[in-house]
């Protein structure tokens, strides 16, 4: 059995852990973008009406921007556990479009709508998506992901 084989065979299990939490987590920002998207009230109705209109204030370029965040997390979530390497560039699109996002909510007052709430959760999607290029690069150069 060669190296990479092995390597493969002993490192399968945490890229199925972590494949499964990304998806979950990325599935979890699909919803909301959905929800969102979509106008759905009992969903919105966790929001306050400020808040509300900022979301629907966004202009057409920033739509993208969070599509891109949203579907290309998801999507490094869908390769990594088909263990292709094009993950880390999907999880890289994604955490790049995020922080343009919280670029803009700094500039266009989004992030003090949000408040604390929003700040702890921006750290948390922040440290997620890093960890989630980062393990994607490891196993990809590991030949772990193909």
């Amino acid at each position: 059995m060669t190296d990479t084989m092995k390597m493969t065979t002993s490192t399968l299990w945490h890229l199925w852990a972590v494949g499964l939490v990304s998806l979950l987590w990325n599935g979890y920002g699909g919803y909301d973008y959905v929800m969102t998207q979509t106008d759905n009230a009992a969903y919105l109705a966790q929001f306050t009406a400020e808040q509300r209109a900022y979301f629907d204030s966004f202009p057409m370029w920033m739509e993208a921007v969070w599509a891109i965040g949203v579907w290309g997390g998801v999507l490094g979530a869908v390769l990594l556990l088909l263990r292709m390497k094009w993950a880390f560039h999907a999880f890289l699109a994604s955490l790049v479009a995020f922080a343009v996002s919280v670029v803009y909510g700094q500039m266009s007052g989004g992030n003090e709508l949000m408040g604390s709430t929003g700040l702890i959760f921006s750290a948390v999607i922040f440290l997620l998506g890093l960890g989630f290029v980062m393990y994607s690069r490891v196993m990809s150069r590991k030949g772990v992901l193909r």
